[in-house]
């Protein structure tokens, strides 16, 4: 078999590990999931929720995409991979919680900022991250001569408040929460020192200690 080698020696150690020290709990999984949380994260392989949460599994009901976005409410057009686990998580999980967390350095982001500046960010990362032109626009007009780790640092965090409005367009996102069944957080996780930072009801990110 052509399995690649990282992943053959992972799954080995897996096996030796935490296989044998959770069969219980994985005999369990198999007869369904019940996660109360779901966290919309990033694909980049640095931010790993399962890891930075301390996750076991069946913890997090997780969907990853490049810049942790989250499309609007849409009924008709195009594939709607994100928005079919949002409603699966919402109407058959039924989670009591969604994260959506973004991070440091977020590839995405220096994408959409790339393409303010009419540099080439790839067929089909252009249109996935012009989701968010608006709200790049203007944090590029509230921070007029700033540093590009700053405009990427507050798009960063602009980002996910744009992804939290885009959850409560989805008519059941709205009622759950006016059913007080549901809670939308904001997070951020700085890659180098390994901190986290939450979205707090002033809608400013603070770093949690």
């Amino acid at each position: 078999m052509n399995i690649p080698k990282t992943l053959l020696d992972g799954y080995k150690q897996f096996q030796d590990t935490q296989l044998a020290g959770q069969a219980a709990l994985y005999r369990q999984l198999a007869e369904g999931q019940n996660p109360k949380i779901m966290l919309i994260g990033c694909a980049d392989s640095r931010v790993d929720p399962s890891t930075i949460f301390s996750a076991a599994p069946g913890q997090l009901f997780t969907v990853r995409n490049v810049a942790n976005l989250t499309p609007p409410y849409e009924e008709n057009g195009g594939y709607h991979g994100t928005s079919a686990a949002i409603e699966f998580a919402v109407q058959f999980l039924k989670v009591e919680h969604i994260v959506v967390m973004g991070h440091g350095q977020c590839g995405g982001i220096a994408a959409s900022l790339a393409a303010a500046n009419s540099r080439p960010t790839g067929k089909f990362i252009a249109p996935w991250v012009d989701m968010i032109a608006e709200t790049r626009d203007a944090v590029l007009a509230e921070n007029p001569g700033a540093s590009p780790e700053k405009l990427q640092n507050a798009l960063e965090f602009a980002a996910i408040r744009h992804s939290l409005r885009n959850l409560q367009s989805f008519p059941f996102i709205e009622s759950a929460i006016a059913e007080k069944r549901l809670q939308l957080h904001g997070a951020w996780f700085a890659i180098a020192s390994g901190e986290l930072h939450w979205l707090g009801v002033d809608n400013q990110f603070e770093k949690i200690s």
